[in-house]
């Protein structure tokens, strides 16, 4: 599923929902880059620094979970950092496109529940999340999710192109 971009002449019942029109356009764009690849690209880096589309899925998964419920929320998290190992995001080989993609948009529903259910000027939950500073308001923790999302759509359209695949939004 594509979505059209949340263009800013459209009107939005506040912040919160230009936060969500936003975060759901780009996790969705990252998915439909991904959907169009061959099964053969992704596994595969075209780039010197070796990350995969999966790795990229995955990776994004971990960072909405780091952000919101590791941070934001406090909560307790088994594997904050499940996507990497070393310093190399990482894949199993049992991890498919399906159950990745599947875990993005879950992890998206929970955040869009958190956005809907709370003031953007709420402070996180002190916790090891924020390494001893003090927790940001979740306002600040959307801004940060927005330009991850950004930034790594604009590295998987060029991985994209790269493949063969469908090019531009």
């Amino acid at each position: 599923m594509t979505m059209e971009f949340p263009e800013p002449t459209v009107p939005a019942a506040g912040r919160a929902e230009v936060f969500l029109r936003y975060l759901d356009h780009f996790r969705e764009m990252v998915l439909a880059k991904v959907a169009a690849l061959p099964e053969d690209e992704l596994r595969r880096s075209r780039l010197p620094s070796g990350w995969t589309p999966l790795e990229l899925i995955k990776h994004l998964r971990h960072v909405e979970l780091r952000w919101i419920e590791w941070g934001f929320q406090g909560r307790e998290v088994a594997e904050p950092w499940g996507d990497q190992r070393g310093d190399r995001w990482h894949v199993a080989p049992d991890e498919t496109r399906d159950t990745l993609v599947t875990a993005l948009r879950a992890q998206g529903v929970h955040t869009a529940s958190v956005i809907a259910g709370t003031d953007l000027a709420t402070v996180g939950v002190p916790g090891p999340r924020w390494e001893g500073a003090e927790p940001p308001p979740l306002e600040r923790v959307l801004f940060h999710l927005l330009q991850e999302y950004a930034r790594h759509l604009g590295h998987l359209d060029i991985v994209t192109e790269l493949a063969g695949g469908p090019i531009g939004e």
